[in-house]
């Protein structure tokens, strides 16, 4: 099995910057994709994580970050394995969001409209091809968020939005 699971490797080193998204400009017109995604590990020096994408599973295993960068390998599985993995194995709450992918100023940015517990959270983030790249930032894009852990993903699991979005309407 994990022959073939190095056949399909696809290690990169991900760059990316994570914003909130502060109005709806972007939507008009854009389909989103529905996730669903579940964590087997969430301890600081790695993840992994189960998604469905729309009809696809993926598995995800990523290092931990330094900066604004960190290793990922991400791979295809059966539909059938992750909807198993996300109800039996993964930590809850199951992650719940609508991803759009927006074309801006050269780059696809990642919106994602969160539901269930994290239900009023919205991000946009973008992947960079290096730290120091630059990019122009929409005006529907907020204040970034890339350092404060309370975002990612798999830190939405153990403290959902829902307990803490009060906090952020205070700034």
């Amino acid at each position: 099995m994990s022959a073939k699971l190095e056949n399909r490797n696809s290690k990169r080193l991900e760059i990316e910057r994570k914003f909130l998204v502060k109005s709806s400009d972007w939507l008009a017109g854009h389909k989103g994709i529905s996730f669903k995604q579940g964590y087997l590990s969430t301890e600081a020096s790695r993840t992994v994580r189960i998604r469905l994408e729309g009809e696809k599973g993926k598995l995800t295993i990523k290092g931990k970050k330094k900066g604004i960068a960190g290793i990922e390998f991400e791979y295809s599985i059966p539909k059938n394995d992750a909807e198993f993995l996300l109800k039996s194995l993964c930590k809850k709450p199951i992650i719940e969001k609508i991803r759009y992918k927006i074309k801006f100023g050269g780059f696809i940015w990642e919106v994602d409209i969160f539901s269930g517990e994290n239900k009023g959270l919205k991000l946009a983030e973008i992947e960079l091809q290096s730290i120091n790249q630059e990019f122009k930032i929409p005006d529907w894009v907020g204040e970034e968020v890339t350092h404060d852990r309370r975002f990612r993903n798999a830190n939405l699991v153990s403290n959902p939005f829902s307990n803490w979005k009060h906090k952020l309407k205070s700034k």
